[in-house]
Order: structure tokens, then sequence, then C-alpha cells
């Protein structure tokens, strides 16, 4: 049995207070990724093919796809992308030498064909996302398309979470995904597939079955679903040798070069006109992109995947003495936005591999399918580098383990004591709430993450310290007794109540 796993993350640069900063990678992402995608899903659903693949959805990225500014600030940047690629039409001088991507002629060619894809994801936008991102994902989660995994809210690290902040997290976010599809997940993507001993406890506790793992953390025996400890708690390990066929830290398919580039950048109209051309090949001197060059690249793609694992479920099967499931997992935004082929690759799979004889399931369907084997203890880990917690925990960054301790406290403390003061008022308290929504801010794990790996990491700083900083001031006012004055800092800190609007700081455990 094979497992596609699609973990949908990477916008989460969305400001404070609103979104502006990331929102130029959220809408590139909802452009190029969620809506080919999610076409692809719906094109298949339609032949009558379910069960297709596992879907986690961070909750900021949901709250984001759902949030009326987003909405849209989406339908202008894909009229924009229309002109732009209008513009490309016209252009007499790209700057370029004829072979090269920004000639006049490859820049015209690339408008026409870059102006019949934005006006298709405009029809798309306009006829299915108008009403946000959770009504396209319900329709694909109640047919029976894809199976959903949820997370923990504001995508913490969480084994070096505080356990009631990381069980409040959890359930919350669960709660979130429930109210969004009208669907709570069974299952999750634990953010960074991070892993401490004894969390399946939690899981469990949250009504979790199963979750995902890097491979490492099974010694790369991932052929079945393990139970953890004495849990009925399922993990399941990517299998790297599928995955890391497709993208690796330093191969995979979408650097092939017949592929659209994805570093290469026309000035004029902001487009992405050329292909890959060649690894040492510097970006002025990449040759334009050709669509069926690409599509040629894209079947050979295909039959070498679905050879892959044909090979792999063989080879673990006669290993294990049993059938055995090859789960492949990668972040969504790979399809389309990192991969601009990805989203037509993707689908030729989904319908090369039951035409191969390989069964495509959920990772539901693997449990109800008898692919679980013994009990496993998991060690701490991660799919970070080194596989253990070193992005998230090093010297690099040990500012931030001792922030996030005394941000956290700082906030426990505090809401414990004004549900101590609410206990004979049954109402919300939205002071307590945005107290708790920044410390889950500052807590997310890719401020970390973009300093380890030396990425925005002057702006993940400034982030971390911003929520921080929000955190203390209310909290400041009501230790000192400023009620009024805390209740004006909350009010004005949270100005985008779409995300995590339905936090409740009266669900946090005591």
């Amino acid at each position: 049995m094979f497992t596609l796993v699609l973990h949908t993350h990477l916008p989460w640069l969305a400001h404070h207070g609103r979104w502006p900063v990331g929102e130029e990678w959220l809408y590139q992402s909802w452009a190029t990724a969620y809506l080919p995608l999610t076409r692809v899903l719906r094109e298949l659903a339609e032949e009558g093919r379910g069960h297709l693949l596992t879907l986690g959805m961070t909750p900021v990225v949901t709250a984001q796809l759902d949030d009326p500014y987003c909405l849209a600030g989406m339908q202008q940047w894909l009229s924009n992308w229309q002109l732009r690629a209008l513009e490309a039409t016209t252009v007499r001088d790209g700057g370029g030498a004829p072979e090269t991507f920004n000639s006049p002629e490859a820049l015209r060619a690339f408008g026409i064909h870059e102006h019949r894809q934005a006006g298709a994801a405009l029809a798309e936008f306009a006829e299915h996302w108008q009403h946000g991102g959770s009504p396209v994902l319900r329709q694909l989660i109640g047919a029976g398309t894809i199976e959903l995994l949820g997370g923990p809210l504001a995508h913490p690290f969480q084994p070096l979470l505080n356990p009631r902040l990381r069980e409040f997290a959890l359930r919350e976010g669960l709660a979130d995904a429930g109210a969004r599809f009208a669907h709570t997940p069974g299952g999750i993507w634990a953010p960074e597939c991070a892993y401490a001993p004894g969390m399946e406890t939690g899981y469990a506790a949250a009504g979790v079955t199963h979750f995902m793992v890097d491979g490492p953390s099974l010694h790369g025996d991932t052929a079945l679903g393990r139970p953890v400890g004495e849990s009925d708690v399922v993990a399941f390990g990517r299998d790297l040798q599928v995955s890391y066929r497709v993208w690796s830290p330093k191969s995979g398919y979408p650097g092939h070069p017949a592929y659209r580039d994805f570093h290469t950048y026309d000035h004029l109209t902001g487009l992405k006109p050329a292909r890959v051309t060649g690894r040492t090949v510097p970006s002025e001197s990449k040759a334009p992109y050709e669509p069926e060059r690409a599509a040629a690249a894209i079947d050979a793609h295909v039959a070498d995947f679905v050879n892959t694992v044909r090979r792999r479920l063989i080879s673990e099967s006669e290993r294990t003495g049993r059938p055995a499931h090859v789960v492949a997992a990668f972040d969504t935004e790979l399809f389309g936005h990192w991969w601009h082929e990805g989203p037509e690759w993707l689908g030729r799979v989904l319908r090369a591999l039951p035409a191969a004889g390989v069964q495509v399931g959920t990772l539901s369907d693997a449990i109800a399918g008898g692919f679980v084997g013994s009990p496993v203890e998991l060690p701490p880990s991660s799919w970070g580098s080194g596989k253990d917690w070193q992005v998230w925990s090093g010297e690099q960054v040990a500012d931030f383990v001792t922030l996030n301790a005394e941000v956290v406290d700082t906030a426990l403390t505090t809401v414990d004591k004004v549900l101590a003061q609410d206990s004979a008022y049954p109402a919300r308290d939205r002071v307590a709430d945005q107290i708790l929504r920044e410390a889950l801010l500052t807590v997310s794990s890719d401020w970390p993450f973009m300093v380890s790996k030396d990425t925005a990491a002057e702006y993940a700083r400034y982030r971390a310290h911003l929520h921080a900083h929000a955190t203390r001031e209310i909290a400041g006012a009501l230790a000192s007794g400023r009620r009024d004055q805390a209740q004006k800092l909350a009010e004005g800190w949270n100005r985008a109540d779409g995300l995590f609007g339905a936090l409740d700081a009266r669900r946090l455990p005591r």
C-alpha cells in the first residue's frame, strides 16, 4: 500500500495583527499550489477516485485562506498576475540574448502562456474559493477524496513547550479544524515531526489516533505504522528512499533542466520565464521555459516514481514477510510553488499507481487495512537537521528557549489569576484569550528555524520578541490592576481575530 502525505505550512509570515509581510508568499502559494492542487484532486474525484492522499493543514494557513482580507488580496494578486502576463506579451526589448529567457521573443511567448494560466486561476478562484478555503477542503474531506491531518495552534515545537500549553494548543488546533471543516481530524502532522517520549499519552487523551514522524525515528523501518509505547497511538514514518526520489536536500525531480526555474525572475514583469537549464548555469544565461519540454519530463518522472514505489513495496514485503506500506511525505508547497509542474505530476502519479497495481490509500486506510506492526519506543526526534532538536534548541537559538519559557510562564500565571477571579462569570475573557494567543505566537517553531537556517533571521527575532512584548504588556497591565488598560491593549494587539478567533482561555488545563 502507498500513502502520499502533504503538509501545508509555508505562508507563516503573517504580520502581527494583519497579513502584510508574508502576503506575497501566501498569494504565490495559493495561486501556484493550493488552487491547482485542489483542482487536480477534484478532477480525480470526478473520475470516481477516492482516498487519494492525506493532507495536513496548519491552523494558521487555514485561518488565512478563510480571512476576508486575504481573500480580497488574493483576487487582486491574481488580477495583477494576469496584467503582468499581458505586459510580457508586449515586450520589445527584454534585454537578453536571443537564446535566453529574457529575449523579446521568449518573453512574448511566455506572456501568452502565462496569461492563459492566470486566466484559468482567476476562473478557479471565482468558482470555488470566494467563501474561503474551508468549503473547498470540506468538499474533498466529505467526498472521501482526502484524509485531513490537524495540528496544534501556531505550530509550536511541542517537545520544548510547557505541557499545559502543549495540551491546550493541540486541543484548540483540533477544535479549530472541527469548526472550519465540520470534521475533527483523528491524525495530526506534529509541527516539525517533533516528538518527545510520553507525548503519545497527550495525543491519546486529545483523541489523536495517529501522527507522523520522520523515517530515522523508526530507524528507517517505515514499512508499517507502529503503536508508540503502551498506547494505541500509531506513528507513521516517512520513507526517505521514496520521498527523496522526488525531493531531497541535494536532488530530486524539480531540478530537471526542463522544469521552470523557481529562483530566476524577469525583473520587468516579475514573472518566472526561465527553465532550470542546468545546475551550474547562471540566472542570466538560463534558457526560456518550454511547456512541451516540461511535459515530456513529467511523463518520465511519473514512470520513474511508480517504478520506485513498486520496487520499494516489493523489497519491504520480502524483508518483513508481510504486505508493506510506503509513506512519501512532502510540504504541500513543493507541488506548484517550488516545483511548477508538481500538481500535474501528482495527478498523473495518482492515476498511474493504481494502473500499475499499487494500492493507494490514506493513513487511516493503512490502520484499517492492518498495516500496523509491533509497538515501538520512539527517541526524541524531529525532521530537522540531525533529526534531533538542535535546530530549535541549539546554541544558536538558546535565547529563544529562554524567551519562550519566560513568556509562557508569564502567560500561564496571569491567565490562571484571571480565570480564578472570573470563576463566577461563565463568559469568555477576551484579555485572557489574547494573552494565550500572543504566547502561542511567540513560541512558533518557525522563528528559531529561520534563525538556525539563516533565512530572514532578523525578521524572525523581531516577530518572536514582538509577540513576547505583547504578552508582557497585557499581563503587566493586569498585574498592576489596570484592567481597562489591559482590555484596550488586548483589543489593539488583536487586529485579526480570524487568527485563532475561537481560542478560549477557559479551556486551558488547570
